[in-house]
């Protein structure tokens, strides 16, 4: 049965599993962990189908990380509220130490309610590929030597460590993820450059050239 009420729907996001939990609207209103699922868009789409048949409004939040902004895209795209909450300012209790996916997902609900949260700006997959790009280069530059010169942080793309030969040089499976990413990310980035381009105005300001004295 349908009840017109607004819920707000808290999402503990990670690479396979998704949990879910729903605070109902008012001080008084009902906090409860309805359960996993896999984070599957086809599973993220029955999961926002069957809570729009119950309720009115939805309004869902999860926690910027490695998962992205896919989710917040297919949630809008179904008509819904969503926002990517800033990890770093989700207010905490002191000495709050113990960490599960069930309790962050009833914290994130209940903050929502209480519109304690603090939303980042969600850029679209233009942006998001041209900061991709960015990270991988910056990467791929700190891997420039041997493996025993390499960073740790320039192989966390792959989470691991071991050394592959390529070519001349040694470098780490991660390094080599980085690249694969510079190659990917390149591939759309003409028409991202196409659309910034600047107007031919002729004004220096748009040239590489010094003006003329």
């Amino acid at each position: 049965m349908r009840q017109d009420s607004k819920i707000y729907v808290g999402l503990d996001t990670s690479k396979l599993k998704i949990s879910v939990a729903v605070a109902e609207a008012g001080r008084d209103g009902d906090v409860r962990f309805i359960g996993e699922i896999d984070s599957a868009p086809d599973a993220v789409e029955r999961l926002v189908t069957k809570l729009a048949k119950r309720h009115r409004d939805l309004a869902f939040c999860y926690e910027a990380g490695p998962t992205g902004y896919g989710l917040h895209r297919q949630i809008t795209r179904l008509g819904h509220d969503c926002i990517v909450v800033a990890p770093s300012l989700i207010p905490k209790r002191p000495g709050e130490r113990v960490k599960t996916n069930r309790r962050d997902a009833l914290t994130l609900a209940k903050l929502h309610r209480a519109g304690e949260l603090t939303a980042v700006w969600v850029p679209d997959p233009e942006h998001e590929a041209v900061r991709e790009l960015v990270r991988a280069r910056e990467a791929a530059k700190i891997c420039g030597g041997p493996v025993s010169t390499c960073s740790p942080s320039c192989c966390v793309t792959a989470g691991s460590s071991p050394a592959v030969k390529r070519g001349p040089r040694r470098i780490h499976d991660g390094c080599a993820s980085n690249v694969s990413s510079i190659r990917r990310s390149i591939s759309c980035w003409p028409s991202i450059a196409k659309r910034s381009r600047p107007p031919r105005t002729g004004s220096s300001v748009w040239t590489n050239k010094l003006p003329r004295r």
